[in-house]
């Protein structure tokens, strides 16, 4: 980039990123809603996103700890809260164990994460570490994926209920409470981006860092795609039953 883009024409081009790259676009997740997974490629994605979920307070204690401001410190700290909860048994990833143990997974062997595959942990690992040794607005515009996640939770909560016997409204809990979240926190992202790329190498520096996060989701679903759909998982994977 050579010009600074306006404010809105910064936002557009955040959103079209999202448009283009962001991972309902997918062939393992039109797979997912539309019903064509086996309940071995359901479990398997839901033992897998267990790993990213369970990191996401990791990836954001790394982002508040670059935060100087206690106003922005405050605001960042209820995404833990968020995933966390305040005690045992609430939160996000209460709800994600909710969502494994309904289809059918050992709980043990999901908040392990040894069954996990390669690939889901490298994206992952690696999304912390951007948020980590990144600048914090960098940090910050990677999880913009959020301004998108509300369309694909849409579509999974409909498509999962109508297609998959296993599934019910209390098994898909975890979804149903976050799009509310998902739009609070992009709304925050949001402006502190639009506020603090304000010229042409912070701005390609924003864009860059949201195209990132968009790769690591994406490579978490190829690696799925190539162990489950195709049939090849590696050694040391998680195995649907015969």
């Amino acid at each position: 980039m050579t010009e600074r883009l306006g404010r809105g024409e910064l936002e557009a081009a955040l959103r079209q990123v999202g448009a283009e790259r962001y991972h309902h676009l997918h062939p393992f997740h039109q797979r997912l809603h539309g019903g064509a997974c086996s309940r071995g490629e359901v479990q398997a994605w839901a033992l897998n996103r267990y790993y990213y979920q369970s990191m996401i307070p990791v990836k954001d204690a790394a982002v508040l700890g670059q935060m100087r401001d206690p106003a922005l410190r405050r605001a960042w700290r209820q995404r833990i809260v968020d995933h966390d909860g305040d005690r045992d048994g609430e939160g996000g990833i209460a709800r994600w164990l909710a969502l494994t143990d309904g289809v059918g997974l050992d709980r043990d062997l999901v908040v392990s994460t040894r069954a996990v595959l390669p690939t889901t942990r490298f994206a992952v690992e690696a999304y912390v570490a951007f948020c980590r040794d990144r600048t914090l607005l960098e940090a910050i515009a990677s999880s913009l994926t959020e301004l998108f996640s509300p369309q694909i939770i849409g579509e999974r909560i409909a498509g999962m209920l109508a297609h998959y016997d296993f599934v019910d409204q209390g098994v898909l809990a975890y979804f149903t409470a976050r799009p509310p979240q998902a739009e609070r926190d992009s709304a925050f992202a949001l402006a502190y981006v639009l506020e603090h790329a304000v010229t042409p190498e912070t701005q390609a520096a924003a864009l860059a860092a949201l195209s990132f996060k968009t790769e690591v989701l994406w490579a978490q679903l190829d690696g799925l795609w190539m162990a489950y759909v195709e049939g090849r998982p590696p050694p040391g994977a998680w195995r649907p039953a015969p």
